[in-house]
């Protein structure tokens, strides 16, 4: 049974793109179908895997999603590109910019990426979607297709600050759209664990979140290994296999395993304000 999983924050920079590719080479390597949907009309995680020229691509996300609102006939396998680690990807480009402004107008607009996801789903394990740094039409296309939305939030205070919208926003398309809808976790990113600082985010994180959103045991630690990958186009698994944002990657890839295979459910529909001092 595949599992949907979309990674989301609305604040750019913690992540998402470097998480996207990496849980799903991860996945890929412990054996499982991935397929990873770039929903970001900045083709980032399309570039970071290679295809270097995102605009330049004949048919993208923006493509197949066009067809679909014109009752067009989309094939499971159209448009799909192959990685040299093992995943697939539905690349993305700057044209998703002009659909979601025409997405305005369309009937069942919130479905439009389900519509596709349904079509390719018995295909795979896994399907991964790189969302948007917003919440507009395409993320919550996004949330309405997925199972589970995982939170990259990068270790400092405004990034955290930041999650109740974000909460909020997926509690409204559980109750709305998508009732199967559920936090696969909140992920810190970009953690110095040496700083005292580091520590004080973890902790307000907890205290704000974790009674009902399940914090990743495993943080990803700042690296300039880790961004580097994005000009490589591959994984940190073949650029620094033996560094330890390989080695987090690895263990947060094997914690969504377990939680899968446990069906474990993390969604909480309300969320404690996080004051200055964390209380």
């Amino acid at each position: 049974m595949c599992k949907i999983i979309a990674i989301a924050n609305q604040k750019g920079g913690v992540g998402k793109t470097t998480t996207t590719s990496n849980l799903g080479i991860g996945l890929a390597k412990q054996g499982k179908k991935v397929l990873l949907i770039d929903a970001d009309a900045q083709g980032s995680l399309t570039a970071s895997l290679g295809f270097t020229e995102p605009d330049s691509l004949e048919v993208t996300l923006a493509t197949i999603m066009g067809n679909l609102i014109n009752d067009g006939e989309v094939e499971p396998g159209e448009g799909i590109l192959h990685h040299e680690e093992g995943i697939d990807l539905m690349p993305g480009n700057i044209e998703l910019s002009g659909l979601e402004v025409s997405l305005v107008n369309v009937m069942s607009r919130e479905t439009v990426l389900r519509s596709y996801i349904e079509i390719v789903r018995e295909n795979y394990d896994y399907i991964l979607i790189d969302c948007m740094p917003s919440l507009g039409m395409i993320t919550i296309n996004a949330f309405a297709s997925a199972d589970s939305i995982l939170i990259p939030v990068q270790a400092a205070y405004l990034p955290v600050k930041g999650l109740q919208q974000l909460i909020k926003t997926v509690g409204k398309v559980k109750r709305q759209i998508n009732p199967k809808l559920e936090i696969e976790g909140i992920l810190l990113t970009m953690v110095d664990s040496r700083t005292n600082y580091a520590k004080d985010i973890s902790a307000m994180l907890k205290e704000a979140y974790g009674s009902r959103v399940r914090i990743f045991a495993n943080v990803i630690p700042i690296s300039v290994r880790a961004a580097e990958i994005s000009a490589e186009g591959v994984s940190i698994y073949k650029h620094d296999p033996k560094g330890k944002v390989a080695s987090a990657y690895d263990s947060l890839t094997k914690e969504v395993i377990t939680s899968a295979r446990q069906g474990d459910s993390h969604f909480a529909p309300q969320s404690k304000e996080v004051s200055a001092d964390g209380q």
